[in-house]
């Protein structure tokens, strides 16, 4: 872990895993914080049943990374991101599409991923629509029980999977696998982003 880290670990073995994760991910294009932290594990020669830092660590040193080695390009990610994705909500007005994941975060590493919620009360509805678009998708594996479907469209150089939950579900607060709450934005709130405000 780096001296300016925001997250000061008394267990040093902790805090390397999560430099080495944070590296991964902005470099390698790994996604998953999880099997970024196995990786750098295993990088690192350490047991298999060896305390993995939280998540919010490797993210805490994943901004660092970008911002100590990539700020341009990484600003610049970003943005294109970000845009890429409001065209795609502005287009799914109708599944009521909210941002969430890294693109939101501003995490986004360079192969990153768009995660954009629908909720509707049929993902078949969603298919005909992109079918209808001259959309071309694919069936990706959900990372939610509560997800109906994930839908992932190809797009030049970034993947946006749409991940399709029910109508009911709009109102309820997502968490990530450490209990922290997944902040999701309206397109609104997006393009106020770009604008360089805050959601």
């Amino acid at each position: 872990m780096s001296k300016d880290s925001p997250f000061p670990s008394s267990d040093p073995q902790r805090s390397r895993i999560a430099s080495v994760a944070a590296r991964l991910m902005a470099e390698d294009g790994i996604n998953n914080t999880f099997a970024a932290k196995r990786k750098a594990a295993i990088s690192l020669g350490l047991p298999e049943n060896v305390g993995l830092p939280e998540d919010a660590e490797v993210e805490a040193e994943l901004r660092l990374y970008q911002r100590l080695y990539q700020g341009d390009e990484q600003s610049e990610r970003i943005e294109y991101l970000r845009q890429k994705a409001v065209d795609f909500m502005a287009i799914l007005q109708a599944f009521n599409p909210y941002l969430t994941g890294s693109v939101l975060d501003g995490t986004a590493g360079r192969y990153a991923e768009i995660d954009i919620q629908l909720f509707t009360d049929s993902a078949k509805d969603v298919e005909i629509f992109l079918l209808n678009q001259k959309l071309d998708y694919q069936h990706s594996t959900p990372r939610s029980e509560r997800a109906e479907a994930v839908l992932t469209v190809h797009d030049d150089d970034a993947d946006i999977n749409l991940v399709v939950y029910p109508s009911n579900d709009e109102r309820v607060t997502f968490r990530t696998r450490d209990g922290r709450p997944r902040a999701h934005a309206r397109i609104a709130a997006v393009r106020k982003l770009l604008d360089g405000g805050s959601a």
